[in-house]
């Protein structure tokens, strides 16, 4: 075998060694990814709002209860990703997952709605760190594959969103055997809840070991330092107009889902007649329909470009959603619910990778916390601004117009978006 021939198969094997390692280290993160939302849903959705109401809480302070862990992905997630960046990705990562597996066994402490709200804020650090971070390290080494493989990991994390919920149902349902769930019931459930974010943490340790990385950059580690990097993230972040136009589409994004799964089980069940097994239906379309294509249109933003997928993304959504309080056959709303769905995997799987694409390497984590942010608040103010429009304007019941302006707000921003970033870009 002469020299070149012997060159060329030790670069095949090292090549193809570098790829298993990468295929190894993906599948734990999504392990790893799968575990964590999984029993972050398990201890959001239906359970917690009943641990509130078990404890004398009413419809306002429940309704608090599950939304103050957002609050704090609202504040924090950019924080974390620009701390990422000054401390290094993988050490803030495990930062995010002792959250997953610590917080939790402070809910077997719970014995009132006060205690009950200061655990739900601190939990919400567990996703408000993690968050952000391990969109990096995926994007880390997912090399030209970013928006695929991004994309891999949302759909294997919705998942385990999606099993959180219906166990957390199932286990409660068990433990109370048909009666009122007692405080013991709610305790074993978080004790479940602890156990998959301890599972989490001990698969992250497994698969990142020896993995360990470094800030990219050498201006030591002094807490001055240390201050000095994280103001010069934030600033430079805050002022790329890329970044906030493109994690801006996700928000408003965002908005129109937070918005469809408050107000869809609402008009399926009180406007249309429907059942809430077919309520559910509706939106369990629009998840898998999402989960589905998302990988598939990852790919297609790595291959063919992402600007224009994201772009027109934004109308995939904007349309089905403006049209969905204009019917009352459930079959036509199951397929526009499912067109929404995919909308959603089209601009989600382009966004998070576009933003990644803008940015340096050494502020990865910072753009990732503040497209975390954005993020946060879109869904938020989604379920907020829709209510007040069907109060306002539509008199309570006319979902029509309030539909449409949310619906307009997409549109909106994807044509803010197409003239922001070409102006951007030629500058």
């Amino acid at each position: 075998m002469s020299g070149s021939d012997t060159k060329a198969l030790a670069e095949t094997v090292s090549g193809a060694t570098e790829a298993q390692g990468f295929l190894a280290t993906f599948n734990g993160l999504c392990a790893v990814g799968f575990l964590a939302r999984a029993s972050y849903g398990l201890a959001r959705t239906p359970v917690l709002a009943l641990f509130a109401a078990s404890l004398g809480a009413g419809p306002e302070a429940v309704g608090f209860a599950v939304a103050i862990s957002t609050v704090t992905g609202i504040f924090f997630k950019m924080p974390a990703g620009v701390l990422s960046d000054v401390i290094g990705r993988t050490r803030t990562l495990f930062m995010g997952l002792a959250v997953f597996a610590l917080v939790p066994f402070a809910y077997l402490f719970v014995s009132s709605y006060e205690a009950l709200v200061v655990v739900r804020f601190l939990h919400g650090f567990a996703t408000a760190i993690y968050g952000p971070v391990v969109m990096a390290v995926v994007v880390g080494v997912a090399g030209n594959k970013r928006g695929e493989m991004l994309s891999w990991f949302s759909s294997v994390t919705i998942m385990g969103t999606l099993v959180g919920a219906p166990l957390g149902g199932f286990l409660l349902s068990w433990l109370s055997a048909g009666q009122e769930p007692t405080l013991s019931d709610f305790h074993i459930i978080y004790g479940v809840v602890a156990a998959m974010g301890v599972a989490s943490l001990l698969i992250a340790l497994w698969v990142m070991h020896g993995q360990w990385d470094s800030p990219t950059h050498n201006d030591g580690r002094t807490l001055r330092a240390v201050w000095t990097r994280f103001r010069a993230g934030v600033r430079e972040i805050l002022l790329d107009r890329r970044v906030l136009l493109t994690s801006n589409m996700e928000g408003v994004q965002n908005l129109s889902v937070g918005a469809l799964e408050a107000f869809l089980p609402i008009y399926a069940v009180l406007v249309c007649g429907f059942s809430a097994f077919q309520a559910g239906l509706l939106w369990g379309v629009q998840m898998a329909a999402t989960v589905v294509t998302k990988p598939l249109m990852g790919r297609i933003s790595d291959r063919h470009g992402r600007h224009s997928l994201l772009f027109w993304g934004m109308f995939v959504c904007a349309v089905p959603f403006a049209l969905i309080p204009w019917f009352d056959d459930f079959g036509t709303l199951l397929l526009l619910a499912a067109f929404f769905g995919l909308g959603e995997a089209v601009v989600t799987s382009s966004a998070a990778a576009l933003v990644a694409d803008f940015c340096r390497e050494d502020h990865l984590g910072s753009a990732m916390g503040t497209f975390g942010t954005i993020f946060d608040v879109g869904h938020a103010s989604g379920p907020l601004l829709a209510g007040f429009l069907i109060a306002v304007v539509g008199s309570g019941t006319d979902y029509r117009i309030p539909f449409a302006v949310v619906a307009a707000l997409l549109m909106i921003a994807a044509l803010i978006f197409r003239v922001g970033v070409k102006l951007e870009t030629h500058r």
